[in-house]
């Protein structure tokens, strides 16, 4: 089982990670969103979450609030609002 860097402290596969982000209920999906935004790799975001999905959950995720600010910029910078 390989497990995404980004969630070094769960034992979840990268199999698993998928799964809940399309089909997990809505509590399980922003958490691990959350995670992807504030932990992986910028160019990796993109290999879980298409940008229309984030910009309509954005609103919803709990995130530190400096990585927040700095989606709220990409997102303004991107003509997005949100």
């Amino acid at each position: 089982m390989k497990r995404p860097y980004f969630l070094w402290d769960y034992e979840l596969s990268e199999k698993e990670v998928r799964k809940i982000i399309k089909q997990g209920n809505e509590y399980s999906r922003n958490f691990i969103i959350a995670r992807l935004l504030e932990s992986a790799k910028y160019e990796d975001i993109w290999k879980y979450i298409k940008l229309k999905d984030l910009v309509r959950i954005f609103p919803k995720l709990r995130l530190k609030k400096e990585i927040k600010e700095i989606w709220q910029s990409a997102f303004q910078a991107w003509g997005i609002n949100i």
